[in-house]
């Protein structure tokens, strides 16, 4: 055994997988005939349990070996039941000894230093056995969120002792400052008509002491433990079936009130290497390493998980469907999904297509990484190079659309489409057409795959990154008004791609983070959600929501499949920054849609098609369908717009919202 840890290549051998490749359930279970403990860890000498009374306090009350069995299992069980205790183990490998938490865990102490031995069904509030997400709609919007700076705001409505909580995400009828007019947090997403809430990481995570002050902050992309609920967001940290009992509250409102949710996950990287679980349980095995010996750092984090390895898949395959079937998630965005292997996202798919229905789960990611990565010859990661290897109901981002829109992410003064820069019919074709990438390449399979979005948790918030752009050199301000129309613009041309999309929560309402590029860990008063400005820019907010409702209404932007890009009938350049495109609507109220976009200043003459023709949305109104007229036959575009027609002869001549 020694010798084959020292030989770490051993870990990539079949040999090492038919010797010591384990289905055997792992962790802590209690069932009627008490408790069992199990750990793989086939690279160590010993392993001992010790119970606790407390989950951050105190020594252990009582220690246990574990016996070895066969496949590198480590076991002990007894007759009692003790839900309950904390627990964790002395692992000893090559005559070093670590203390770690269960890589298996589902319930933890403070700080996830200690595990938790917990009976589940009894962390369920009432009614979770009849819990159910709501109807997939015509088409998926996801709003992404961070669960503390969702309602840290003062004025958002929500009771001080829920503010930044899960408990907050349980309530469904918040107004700004409680006065009853301006709906905030789910009660505004509902509104805006979202049908997917994304929470940023919710798993236990490290850089935020969950004993500590109430405005700590970090996105949280720093996994602990990977199966347990972060505790800084539960209203007492220190029980471990608090936090579980409260996101499962969460969720299960969240369904009530109309919305599904997606789990942004990290099974990228670890929050430290020594010191981690996985690495403690079975040194080096998790991670890749380069040839010198040094960790691989593909996530820019330190580290890198090697999810080639056949338990390293099993582990993370296994917490997908963990978090599914506990939790009732619907969909899990994976975090730099290019550092992940393709075998293995296909599998993950494939599972929950197995037990949910297929692409009941929505499942998508980054596919891209932090740095270079050391994987083992011959693995293909889920690179944007692979994206077409991957099942179509396995999503990616779509940064293409995203710099095409805003300028380069890269440079805050680089100007897109809405901010005057480069425009022409192509590129607009690509970025409807919901398949575009640096150049116009188009590496996604279908509009399935596609992710598009304009702004994230990470880099500017859009609103942010308009007034950079706009600005150009730094010799002018540029007017409220003038951001304005140009995220008016930026909102439509995405509203109009035809893979899903994906907004940050507060993009609606010009959301800004004080103009800063990466607040990882800036402090709560530069992310927290100002729930003000949805009010301050509530025609900004209206807009979006008449976007949202006309898309759904209009299946040649909803199409998925492999055949979507057949619907694009034309695409022209009408003027300098100007430009056209007709879509095949057949299956909607209108047999054709015509979308024009001037970029420019200034305003300009766009020739419709023969017949008669009404606009559906343009950049004053997006609700203009709810009561459509005839329009001249040469219309003119208003400066920094996005106008959407529809033709009137022989077709349903209104639609109801």
């Amino acid at each position: 055994m020694n010798e084959l840890h020292a030989a770490e290549a051993a870990f990539d051998t079949e040999a090492f997988e038919r010797a010591y490749h384990c289905d055997a359930p792992l962790g802590a279970c209690v069932s009627d005939r008490g408790t069992r403990f199990a750990l793989w860890a086939p690279t160590a000498q010993r392993v001992t349990l010790y119970l606790h009374e407390s989950g951050h306090e105190g020594w252990a009350y009582v220690a246990h070996e574990l016996a070895r069995g066969e496949r590198g299992l480590w076991t002990w069980e007894t007759p009692e039941n003790l839900t309950g205790v904390y627990y964790g183990y002395d692992v000893t490998v090559d005559g070093v000894t670590r203390f770690i938490a269960d890589p298996y865990a589902r319930a933890c102490g403070l700080n996830g230093v200690r595990s938790m031995v917990v009976d589940l069904a009894g962390t369920n509030p009432p009614g979770w056995a009849d819990d159910r997400p709501p109807q997939r709609q015509a088409e998926d919007v996801i709003c992404e969120l961070h669960v503390k700076d969702f309602s840290a705001d003062p004025h958002s409505g929500v009771p001080e002792a829920y503010r930044g909580k899960y408990k907050a995400l349980t309530l469904a009828d918040t107004t700004l400052d409680g006065e009853g007019r301006h709906p905030t947090c789910v009660n505004f997403l509902v509104r805006q008509g979202y049908t997917h809430v994304e929470l940023m990481p919710v798993f236990d995570f490290g850089s935020v002491d969950e004993g500590g002050e109430a405005s700590a902050f970090n996105w949280g992309y720093d996994p602990v433990n990977y199966n347990v609920p972060e505790g800084s967001y539960a209203t007492d940290p220190t029980r471990g079936e608090v936090r579980i009992r409260e996101l499962k509250e969460a969720v299960q409102a969240l369904h009530r009130a109309g919305l599904r949710v997606i789990m942004d996950v990290v099974y990228n990287h670890t929050y430290r290497l020594e010191g981690s679980c996985l690495f403690g349980a079975v040194p080096w095995y998790f991670y890749r390493r380069r040839a010198d010996g040094s960790a691989s750092n593909g996530s820019g984090c330190g580290n890198e998980i090697a999810s080639e390895r056949s338990m390293c898949a099993r582990y993370i395959l296994d917490s997908v469907l963990y978090w599914a079937e506990e939790y009732h998630i619907d969909g899990f965005r994976f975090d730099l999904m290019g550092l992940l292997d393709t075998a293995l996202m296909g599998r993950i798919r494939a599972a929950l297509d197995e037990r949910y229905g297929a692409g009941e789960k929505l499942v998508f990611g980054e596919p891209w990484s932090g740095g270079e990565s050391a994987e083992r010859r011959g693995t293909a990661l889920c690179r944007k190079e692979n994206v077409r290897l991957l099942d179509a109901q396995i999503g990616a981002f779509c940064d293409g659309t995203r710099d095409a829109v805003n300028g380069s992410i890269f440079d805050p003064r680089s100007r897109g489409f809405a901010s005057h820069g480069p425009f022409n019919a192509a590129w607009l074709a690509c970025c409807v057409r919901g398949w575009a990438d640096e150049g116009g390449s188009m590496p996604f399979c279908a509009p399935s795959q596609t992710i598009s979005y304009l702004s994230a948790h990470d880099d500017w918030t859009l609103w942010d990154k308009l007034v950079y752009a706009r600005a150009g050199d730094g010799r002018f301000a540029p007017k409220r008004e003038a951001i304005v129309r140009a995220n008016r613009l930026a909102a439509a041309i995405l509203a109009c791609c035809q893979g899903r999309l994906f907004r940050l929560c507060g993009e609606d309402f010009a959301r800004t983070k004080r103009g800063v590029r990466n607040t990882y860990a800036s402090p709560l008063c530069i992310n927290q959600v100002d729930w003000r400005r949805s009010a301050r820019f509530g025609e900004l907010a209206a807009y979006y929501r008449g976007l949202t409702a006309l898309r759904k209404r209009l299946p040649c932007l909803c199409d998925k499949g492999e055949r979507a890009g057949a619907r694009l009938l034309m695409a022209e350049d009408i003027a300098p920054g100007a430009a056209a495109i007709v879509l095949d609507n057949h299956g909607g109220g209108y047999a054709r849609v015509l979308i024009a976009v001037n970029t420019a200043d200034a305003p300009c003459a766009c020739a419709l098609p023969e017949g008669r023709w009404a606009k559906l949305c343009d950049g004053e109104s997006s609700f203009l369908w709810l009561s459509p007229h005839a329009c001249e036959r040469d219309a003119v575009l208003a400066p920094v717009s996005c106008t959407i027609f529809g033709p009137l002869d022989g077709e349903e001549s209104s639609q109801t919202p």
